[in-house]
């Protein structure tokens, strides 16, 4: 009998501890999330106040209102990330931000609302805003990029990811404002490519024999440009004496 009477009792203490955590969690979840409430990792290039400035949820918010994967799209996006994660945590109360930051293997420029915006070029041919960039390698970068945009990033991953694997040493990549692509090399100088990103494997192909055939005669002549927009046709001019 008092075996029962005991098991009866833990019961009931455990079922006032688990209303009592539940009501706790309930509070915490209704709780609102502040500005001392955000939690950053990951970086140290953002601050609590980017977080909120690049979100279009209005803080302070109540916990349990937080779309998590809404606000890691909103922030991947306006902050130029690699990747960001957000979890919504209890104890400690708050938001926990983790950020993978972009990093930029070429200096980038584009043109939005008629102004010129410079920033910088991942592996992925996603734009970086100067002001979201790792400062630690930018020393490093001698590859420029001009009239980025949105429509052109796959195209010219290729052409930065081509760089491991080629002999050639690009110095500029340039988008017209209607799309007419211009690379200039070191040594074969200004080389056309045109309007057909479905062809810029072979012409890559291309620009790595002409350099290792520049590289192996020693060509004599100064290469003024080089037209690949008929990569089955290639066309190079020289300067005449």
């Amino acid at each position: 009998m008092k075996n029962k009477k005991k098991i009866n009792k833990s019961r009931f203490l455990f079922l006032i501890l688990f209303l009592f955590s539940t009501s706790l969690i309930s509070l915490k979840t209704l709780k609102k999330v502040k500005i001392k409430d955000i939690r950053i990792s990951g970086s140290e290039l953002f601050s609590q106040n980017d977080v909120i400035k690049n979100s279009s949820l209005k803080f302070p918010i109540r916990l349990i209102f937080i779309k998590t994967n809404f606000l890691e799209n909103e922030l991947k996006q306006n902050l130029s990330l690699k990747n960001v994660s957000v979890n919504r945590e209890l104890f400690p109360f708050g938001l926990a931000v983790k950020v993978k930051t972009r990093n930029p293997i070429a200096y980038g420029e584009k043109i939005l609302n008629d102004e010129k915006i410079l920033g910088f070029i991942d592996r992925d041919g996603i734009f970086i805003d100067k002001k979201n960039a790792d400062e630690t390698n930018l020393s490093k970068l001698t590859i420029q990029v001009f009239g980025w945009k949105e429509k052109f990033k796959k195209i010219l991953s290729e052409i930065l990811v081509s760089q491991d694997n080629y002999e050639f040493e690009l110095v500029k990549i340039t988008f017209s404002p209607n799309g007419f692509l211009t690379l200039e090399e070191k040594d074969l100088k200004t080389i056309f490519l045109g309007f057909h990103p479905n062809l810029i494997n072979h012409q890559l192909q291309i620009i790595n024999n002409l350099k290792n055939e520049f590289k192996k005669n020693n060509f004599p002549e100064k290469i003024d440009n080089i037209d690949l927009t008929n990569p089955n046709k290639p066309k190079i001019k020289v300067f005449k004496p």
